[in-house]
């Protein structure tokens, strides 16, 4: 079956998350497996949330490809079926054809070609539930109850940039680390009366609103990490430019063609902090007693829970609470490694390692102790608008670069295992 066959199947199949329900997903893989003989298992950490593993081959070495089978909510206004997994122009479209759907699909192609060969090491396949919301379901529950299957030398997973054209070359980026994420909780309490006399009472929905615009307005500080500078200096902006500080590097940014690339960068110095959900109230003629804010926040290496705390304070002042429920550090895995040359080298490609200003469940494996890293395999000519549709309406990839990911994985796991 080709590869994009296999992904317009996935889409197909709803995964949003939440609810979830990725043993749907999982279930799916299961009878591609079964079918080509792959000795494979289904792991639910709660009725309907399944994921899925699969592995190929025994010896000393081993690999993990890594993917989520979960999708965020599609939203309105879409030109096509959101889970149609329609196939036309050179695409496949639909919710998950990029996040990460692609990745599932180019892993089970690799594994089931794979599975014809003897191999030399053990190639472990995980398309895990609950990415989209934590992964407390998902990588964190497999290696927390089950980590022997998962344990691999490192892994390949989701998270890359690329490519963006720098001079006459193109650059490719691998996602050797990513930035911490912080979910914060905004409460604002109230005095509840009738809207027709709303001076009775203390509008908890007006008191969160002058939290949320004092938290769109605050300018985190910019600070270019290590990481970060090497890269800008992989990139030549060093010679072009001369010094890259935190005084010029947003009007530097400011002019690079490609947006989608330079807002990334912009991401990765300094905190974000965007107010992504509101809720408060419950009917039009009655001034609410509360008022809820969702806040997705991403720290930079060396801004723990602490120092997020203390910023959030004072910036949104003493009306409101706040509770940071979901604290992840910043996490990153070794670039000058084996394993991280091998995947550049079989790149044939300008690849340089980046920090991701998303999160991903790379990091719970970094915290076994397991290098991971996310490879930006996509087609030279790979069409930069698709970038705009990640966590987007009208999402879609084209099957050239689905097919160059499928084909580099299991060129990947051929080299580091060998075959008999």
């Amino acid at each position: 079956m080709e590869v994009e066959r296999i992904l317009s199947d996935l889409i197909r199949i709803p995964s949003v998350n939440p609810p979830g329900r990725e043993t749907k997903v999982a279930e799916y893989l299961k009878r591609l497996f079964d079918g080509a003989g792959i000795r494979n298992e289904i792991i639910e950490s709660a009725p309907g949330r399944g994921s899925f593993i699969a592995t190929l081959g025994e010896g000393e070495k081993s690999l993990l490809f890594l993917s989520h089978e979960d999708v965020v909510p599609a939203g309105e206004g879409w030109d096509f079926d959101p889970f149609g997994g329609e196939i036309r122009a050179g695409l496949v479209c639909g919710r998950g054809a990029l996040d990460c759907k692609d990745l599932v699909a180019a892993e089970a192609w690799a594994m089931l070609q794979l599975c014809k060969l003897k191999l030399n090491g053990k190639l472990i396949f995980a398309a895990t539930a609950d990415e989209e919301s934590g992964g407390a379901y998902g990588a964190k529950f497999l290696l927390d109850k089950h980590p022997d299957k998962l344990r691999a030398d490192f892994a390949i997973n989701e998270g890359g940039e690329g490519p963006t054209k720098i001079g006459d070359r193109y650059a490719y980026f691998v996602q050797a680390g990513e930035k911490g994420s912080a979910w914060a909780q905004l409460k604002a309490s109230g005095i509840s009366c009738h809207g027709a006399v709303p001076t009775l009472g203390d509008n908890a929905v007006v008191k969160a609103s002058e939290s949320i615009v004092r938290l769109s307005r605050y300018k985190p500080r910019v600070r270019i990490i290590p990481e970060i500078k090497g890269l800008l200096d992989h990139l030549g902006w060093q010679r072009e430019f001369g010094k890259i500080t935190a005084r010029n590097v947003d009007a530097l940014l400011d002019a690079h063609p490609d947006r989608a690339f330079a807002e990334t960068l912009r991401s990765l110095t300094r905190m974000t902090i965007s107010t992504n959900m509101v809720q408060g109230g419950t009917k039009t003629n009655i001034v609410p007693d509360s008022c809820e804010a969702h806040v997705d926040i991403r720290v930079l290496p060396g801004q723990d829970r602490e120092y997020l705390l203390k910023i959030l304070r004072s910036i949104v002042g003493e009306d409101v609470s706040i509770e940071v429920p979901d604290f992840n550090l910043a996490s990153f895995s070794p670039t000058r490694s084996p394993h991280f040359r091998l995947i550049e080298t079989l790149g044939d490609i300008d690849c340089f390692p980046m920090m991701s200003a998303g999160a991903t469940d790379s990091r719970f494996l970094r915290a076994k102790g397991i290098p991971a890293y996310g490879p930006a395999v996509v087609a030279r000519d790979f069409d930069p608008a698709l970038k705009k549709t990640y966590h987007a309406r009208n999402e879609r990839v084209d099957i050239k670069s689905v097919r160059l990911k499928a084909d580099f994985l299991m060129k990947l796991a051929v080299s580091y295992l060998g075959t008999a």
